[in-house]
C-alpha cells in the first residue's frame, strides 16, 4: 500500500524537478527515462518563403493553409507505436526569415535535447542564386550551436553513462569503415535531411542548370552525410516520400529503400547511399578549374556553383530584416500606425532636447 502524501501539486512538481537535476528518479529503480525513448526534436531551417511550413503541415497531415513563420515557431506531432503503448512525440521547431534570424538557433537547440535532435534544411530550388549562401550560413550557425550544446555539462539524467552511449549512437555514422569516402567527408553532428522544394518550378529549368544544381546538392548531402530529396507540394507522390523521411527523424520509423539518382527525375538519396565516384567532378563546361583557388573539395564546388549562379547581395536585406518589426510580412496596420506615431513623437522629443542643450551657457 503506497504511502499517502499530503503534498500539494506544486510541491510534487518541485520535487520532480529536483530529482531530475540530481540525476535520480525513474532510472534509480532500473527503469528507463521515457523522454529519451519517446521524444525527439526536429528543427526546420531554410530559405525564407521556401516552403518549410507547407512541408511541415503536410508531414503532420494537417489540412490548413500555411502562414508566414514569425521568427521562430513551435508545434508538435504525436504517433502511436502500437495498442496501449505511449505515443511518440516529435517537438517541431521552424526558423523563419531565412538567414536573417539565424541567431535564434540557440532556443531550439539545447544541451537537454541535442542527443535527440535532427535538422531539416529546406532549400528553394527555384532560387538557385540564394541556395549556397542559405545552406552555408544556416548549417554553419546550426553546427556551432549543436557543438556548443554538446560541450555543456549535463545536470540531469542525461549525463549518465547510458544516455551518453545513446547520444553517441545518434551520431550520423552512415558510412561503413571500408567506404572509400569515409575520410573525405565531414558528417553533420546530428542527423540531417536536405529537401529541395518547388521541384515543379525547377523541372522547367534549362537542363545544364538543373545538372549543376543536382550534382552540387548531391555532393553537399554526401559531404555532410545527409539524406537528400526533391519535392513539390503539388505532387502527392513526392510529398509521401518526403513524409517518410520526416517520420524517420521525428518518430524513429524504419528507413525506406526508395532511391533515385537520375538527374532527369526528382532526387531521392538516403544518407550513406551515394559516393564521390558516382557524383563525379563539378560540372565545369564554362569554368576552368585551374583558375580557381580552392582550399578543399567543398570550397571548389562552391566556386564552380557560384560561377553559374552568382550569389545574391543580401547584406543590405539582412540589415533591414534584423528587426522583424520592419518585415512587411508581419505587418499589423493598427499597431504599425501607433508605432509610427510614437516614433514621430520620439524624434520631436530628441530635437527639443538637442535645442535645449545648445541654448545652455555652461560656466567656465
Amino acid at each position: 500500500m503506497p504511502k499517502i502524501s499530503s503534498d500539494t501539486l506544486w510541491e510534487l512538481a518541485s520535487a520532480e524537478v529536483q530529482s531530475r537535476e540530481d540525476g535520480t528518479g525513474a532510472e534509480e529503480d532500473g527503469g528507463v527515462d521515457p523522454v529519451s525513448l519517446n521524444e525527439r526534436t526536429v528543427f526546420f531551417i531554410g530559405n525564407k518563403a521556401g516552403g518549410k511550413t507547407t512541408i511541415l503541415l503536410r508531414c503532420l497531415d494537417r489540412d490548413e493553409p500555411p502562414k508566414p513563420t514569425l521568427a521562430l515557431e513551435y508545434t508538435f506531432g504525436r504517433r502511436a507505436r502500437g495498442h496501449n503503448t505511449p505515443k511518440d512525440i516529435a517537438h517541431l521547431w521552424e526558423l523563419g526569415g531565412g538567414t536573417s534570424l539565424s541567431d535564434l538557433v540557440q532556443i531550439p537547440i539545447t544541451a537537454q535535447n541535442v542527443r535527440s535532435l535532427s535538422v531539416v534544411l529546406v532549400l528553394d530550388l527555384s532560387k538557385p542564386n540564394a541556395l549556397w549562401g542559405t545552406m552555408e550560413r544556416l548549417l554553419q550557425t546550426t553546427r556551432t550551436q549543436v557543438e556548443k550544446a554538446c560541450s555543456k555539462p549535463q545536470r540531469t539524467v542525461e549525463s549518465k553513462a547510458g544516455s551518453k552511449q545513446q547520444a553517441q549512437n545518434r551520431s550520423p555514422r552512415v558510412l561503413p569503415k571500408d567506404h572509400p569516402d569515409r575520410e573525405l567527408i565531414n558528417p553533420f553532428p546530428v542527423p540531417l535531411l536536405i529537401i529541395g522544394s518547388k521541384f515543379d518550378i525547377f523541372q522547367d529549368f534549362d537542363s545544364e542548370k538543373r545538372k549543376v544544381i543536382c550534382k552540387t546538392l548531391r555532393f553537399i548531402s554526401h559531404y555532410y552525410a545527409a539524406s537528400l530529396i526533391f519535392t513539390s507540394s503539388k505532387s502527392e507522390s513526392l510529398m509521401s516520400k518526403t513524409k517518410s523521411l520526416f517520420t524517420q527523424l521525428g518518430f524513429g520509423t524504419e528507413k525506406g529503400k526508395s532511391m533515385s539518382s537520375d538527374l532527369s527525375k526528382p532526387l531521392i538519396i538516403p544518407a550513406g547511399m551515394d559516393s564521390l565516384s558516382q557524383i563525379g567532378s563539378p560540372p565545369t563546361s564554362d569554368v576552368d578549374i585551374g583558375t580557381l583557388h580552392a582550399k578543399n573539395p567543398l570550397d571548389l564546388w562552391k566556386k564552380v556553383f557560384e560561377v553559374v549562379f552568382p550569389p545574391e547581395n543580401t547584406s543590405e536585406h539582412h540589415r533591414e530584416l534584423k528587426d522583424p518589426a520592419k518585415d512587411p510580412q508581419y505587418s499589423e496596420p493598427q499597431i504599425d500606425s501607433m508605432r509610427a506615431q510614437k516614433d514621430t513623437e520620439l524624434d520631436q522629443y530628441k530635437r527639443n532636447v538637442s535645442k535645449s542643450w545648445k541654448g545652455l551657457e555652461l560656466e567656465t
